[in-house]
């Protein structure tokens, strides 16, 4: 399942990638990080649950 990233939270293998502004949100990224931040199952679990507000209203605006 690994896309042969490293998470660029921590150096687990990557299952998912995010835009760099969005992952900026939930995360400490670095101001220089620009495309993609790539993140395990364990971040992108806790992205999940952080953005999940957002995410339904999002999905209500359709």
């Amino acid at each position: 399942m690994s896309k042969g990233e490293k998470c660029s939270l921590c150096s687990e293998p990557a299952v998912r990638s995010l835009s760099a502004s969005e992952a900026s949100k939930y995360f400490e990224v670095e101001a220089e990080a620009r495309g993609r931040v790539y993140l395990c199952k364990r971040h992108y679990k806790e992205y999940k649950k952080r953005s999940e507000e957002v995410r339904e209203l999002e999905r209500l605006r359709w």
